[in-house]
């Protein structure tokens, strides 16, 4: 089944850390999960790796074992290993299965390639792909050569195929559409309208920690820092310049002015021209109306804006809950992933306020 291949592949990513950080016991464990679940070639590569180093469960004492990548040093020490591959001196261990996958995704020639899904792939499958490559080339976790740039590959080219509108033009245009032969064309179709950190943290709550603060940005806000950078031009030139923008600028705002206010805020709290409280009459939803609304709304107008006052909240409260749905389930993913009983505590008794109120809401209705 998909389910016990996912959670093999889970199991053998934990043992091959519990490798590398000399835990052969644990790596043995997990493997031995693993090929319960689904047997595979790699998780039978590993086991056999484990035997030929002379560890057997229950036996104590230090395991000539080094991980995965140290055993393959020692069977070339007189080969020099590959120039991408050797580390710094300052730099975190990475395996070669990491810097592999890195590579892969480089070759990448499409989104969704990227993502190793089919053109017709379902918003469901985008997020499934999306959660295990998120999580296996996170900065924090792959410390290969080029996992940044990968991560951010992954994060843009979810973001692009998430959105129908981007999806259909990107589908259109394909590789092309994002790389115009004119340099000066703007190209603002396939670029994605949140980081790649910033999807991260949306869907599993928050993420890894980091104490530099996010470290990608999108191609508007490259685009503003590179405006905030230019020199500044003075005197006429600037003011011609700039008047056809005051221009739109005063257009918009009496166009602005001349255009009806809404008739009530669904605000939590009274906000200028809103600061008469009502409560919906069917389903009780409280909201905010202008002084003179009493004598504007009677009858049949009231009833019909009360309903667009209750279909507005509802829609809302559908929006909150799947927010609410996605951290949690992100909470629970990363948890599993990981095995992190504390985190997946955490998120067990994580709440969904807006799903139970939409609940309540529904059940009053039928």
């Amino acid at each position: 089944m998909e389910v016990n291949k996912d959670e093999a592949e889970r199991c053998i990513d934990i043992a091959t850390a519990a490798l590398n950080s000399h835990q052969p016991e644990k790596a043995l464990r997990f493997l031995e999960k693993a090929q319960r679940l689904f047997p595979t070639e790699k998780a039978k590569a590993l086991l056999d790796l484990i035997s030929r180093n002379g560890f057997s469960p229950g036996r104590g004492g230090h395991s000539d074992f080094s991980g995965v990548s140290g055993s393959r040093q020692r069977q070339n020490t007189k080969e020099d290993p590959k120039p991408e591959e050797k580390l710094p001196d300052n730099s975190k261990p990475y395996t070669a299965d990491q810097l592999a996958a890195v590579r892969r995704i480089k070759q990448c020639k499409d989104f969704y390639e990227i993502l190793g899904v089919q053109k017709d792939s379902s918003e469901d499958e985008l997020k499934k792909s999306y959660r295990k490559l998120a999580l296996r080339f996170h900065p924090d976790k792959n410390h290969a050569p080029g996992a940044t740039e990968a991560f951010k590959a992954i994060g843009n080219a979810y973001a692009v195929l998430s959105n129908a509108k981007k999806r259909r033009q990107y589908d259109q245009c394909g590789e092309e559409g994002r790389h115009p032969s004119n340099r000066g064309q703007d190209n603002g179709s396939f670029e994605p309208d949140i980081s790649p950190e910033d999807l991260f943290n949306m869907f599993f709550g928050g993420g890894y920690p980091s104490s530099n603060g996010p470290i990608y940005t999108n191609g508007r806000m490259r685009n503003q820092r590179e405006r905030r950078e230019r020199p500044r031009d003075g005197g006429l030139a600037l003011f011609v310049q700039v008047m056809p923008i005051l221009i739109l600028v005063i257009v918009s705002a009496l166009s602005q002015i001349m255009v009806n206010s809404p008739s009530y805020s669904l605000s939590f709290r009274p906000s200028a021209g809103y600061s008469q409280k009502r409560l919906t009459e069917n389903l009780k939803v409280p909201y905010y109306v202008g002084e003179h609304f009493s004598k504007e709304f009677t009858g049949v107008n009231l009833k019909n804006l009360e309903r667009s006052v209750e279909d507005d909240y509802i829609s809302n409260l559908r929006n909150n809950c799947w927010k609410e749905k996605q951290q949690k389930e992100g909470m629970l993913y990363r948890a599993r992933y990981f095995g992190d009983t504390e985190l997946y505590q955490r998120a067990q008794r994580a709440r969904t306020p807006s799903c139970v109120k939409l609940s309540d809401i529904t059940a009053s209705l039928h």
